[in-house]
């Protein structure tokens, strides 16, 4: 009786394996539409201020851990829409352009600490990163994004708090 179960459970496998790479894919592709702030917008967003130290330290941190993959202008890599032939996405852009700025810092933190390994290549940082410089590094690529999407992102924040 076992021994005819395991191709069923082996098969079933296989298929929700492929349901997650499925939804990745159409996560990847939802959420990298260009932020529009609606003209319906509170308005209320804050301009990006973020402390000349946090900037330097979240650039530092950047630079000596993220810009290998992300690239040195946090764009990305070329082909970060398609996936690899292991299944998996490349490095998407931290510069506004990319999804990024569709997640909250909790979910941004919890990538960075966590990684998205096994399902993405993003290695885990816990334990060589503390909680100030996950902040700063986050602090730092957002700095880089442009006023109307830090604006969409930070309404997606309020309207989530909701």
């Amino acid at each position: 009786m076992t021994a005819s179960i395991k191709p069923l459970q082996k098969c079933l496998s296989k298929y929700f394996q492929g349901l997650v790479v499925c939804g990745i894919a159409v996560l990847g592709i939802a959420c990298d539409q260009n932020p529009q702030v609606s003209s319906a917008s509170s308005g209320l967003a804050p301009k990006q201020s973020f402390s000349s130290q946090e900037l330097a330290r979240g650039k530092a941190v950047y630079v000596k851990y993220c810009a290998q993959c992300h690239g040195e202008t946090a764009q990305g890599a070329p082909q970060w829409r398609k996936a690899g032939s292991d299944g998996k996405y490349p490095p998407p852009p931290l510069n506004g352009s990319g999804h990024a700025w569709h997640h909250s810092r909790a979910v941004l933190r919890n990538v960075i600490i966590n990684g998205t390994k096994p399902n993405g290549n993003m290695p885990a940082w816990q334990g060589r990163l503390d909680n100030e410089e996950v902040d700063a590094v986050i602090s730092y690529f957002q700095s880089l994004w442009p006023e109307p999407v830090y604006a969409a992102w930070y309404e997606m924040q309020q309207n989530s708090a909701k």
